[in-house]
């Protein structure tokens, strides 16, 4: 990635600047959505673009969002960058907010929009079990805030003990997702994936399998499930915006077959291949 977009102008990353007292630095005060491109193209725009108006809203982010010159954007940095498949990130952040550290009398919102190519990964995810629990009441419920360490830390400790990423409950015990991903699992040929309710993320990936499932014929259930039900499941398999779909071999000492998975897979890439 040499070019970034800030505030609707192209510039060398390394040209970006951001307030050293501003209040995404001091308090994470911003969200983001990270877009799969394929075949130099924004994947679902239009639910990314709602993701964003609606997380706007609930932070009191003051920003009107044009979708269309965003999107104009977005396609002249993919161009920019030379992003064929790939991701980009739309970040909308204060850079002032009144009474914090408040240096003018204006509030200054900004937008950030980076790329990145498509990442390199085994084809095969191992887990293991996070002892971070997600807080299915907080405020940020449903929200890609700027505040993703705690989702960043956890990664590092599944990767530090050799695994790729990790399974996260809530404080209920329940069943929530990965660290950085969508988590699915198959039980006699029915999918399953945790509900909203529990905290998880209602990602646009996640969507677009739920859907291509029932187009397979696939019964598919959201679940408010506890971590024996995950591990006794046949399959289990992640999706995000970054990885698509990603089989899982192995919760800890679990391990899982892929039969299925490959299926909803090729079929998956099938999609986007004609996009």
């Amino acid at each position: 990635m040499s070019f970034i977009s800030k505030n609707f102008e192209i510039i060398p990353k390394d040209s970006a600047r951001i307030r050293a007292v501003s209040s995404v630095l001091l308090y994470g005060y911003g969200t983001f959505t990270t877009i799969a491109v394929y075949n130099g193209k924004p994947f679902q725009w239009e639910l990314h673009l709602q993701r964003l108006k609606n997380a706007t809203e609930k932070l009191n982010i003051k920003f009107s969002i044009e979708g269309e010159r965003l999107k104009q954007e977005v396609l002249k940095l993919i161009e920019k960058n030379k992003i064929e498949n790939g991701r980009v990130r739309i970040t909308i952040f204060e850079e002032e907010i009144e009474g914090l550290w408040r240096e003018n009398e204006v509030r200054q919102t900004s937008v950030l929009i980076t790329t990145a190519t498509a990442k390199t990964l085994t084809e095969e995810f191992r887990l293991n079990i996070s002892t971070s629990k997600v807080n299915s009441t907080s405020l940020l419920k449903g929200i890609k805030s700027c505040n993703y360490l705690e989702n960043l830390l956890a990664l590092q400790l599944a990767r530090s003990g050799g695994f790729d990423e990790a399974v996260r409950l809530n404080e209920r015990g329940e069943v929530t997702s990965a660290c950085m991903a969508n988590l699915f699992w198959i039980t006699d040929d029915t999918v399953f994936t945790p509900s909203l309710d529990t905290g998880c993320l209602d990602g646009t990936t996640r969507n677009f399998v739920i859907n291509l499932c029932r187009e397979l014929g696939l019964e598919v259930y959201t679940a408010e499930a506890n971590l024996e039900e995950l591990l006794s499941s046949d399959e289990v398999f992640l999706t995000s915006a970054g990885i698509g779909i990603k089989s899982v071999r192995r919760i800890s000492d679990t391990y899982f077959d892929s039969r299925k998975t490959s299926q909803i897979k090729l079929e998956f890439l099938k999609k986007i291949a004609t996009l």
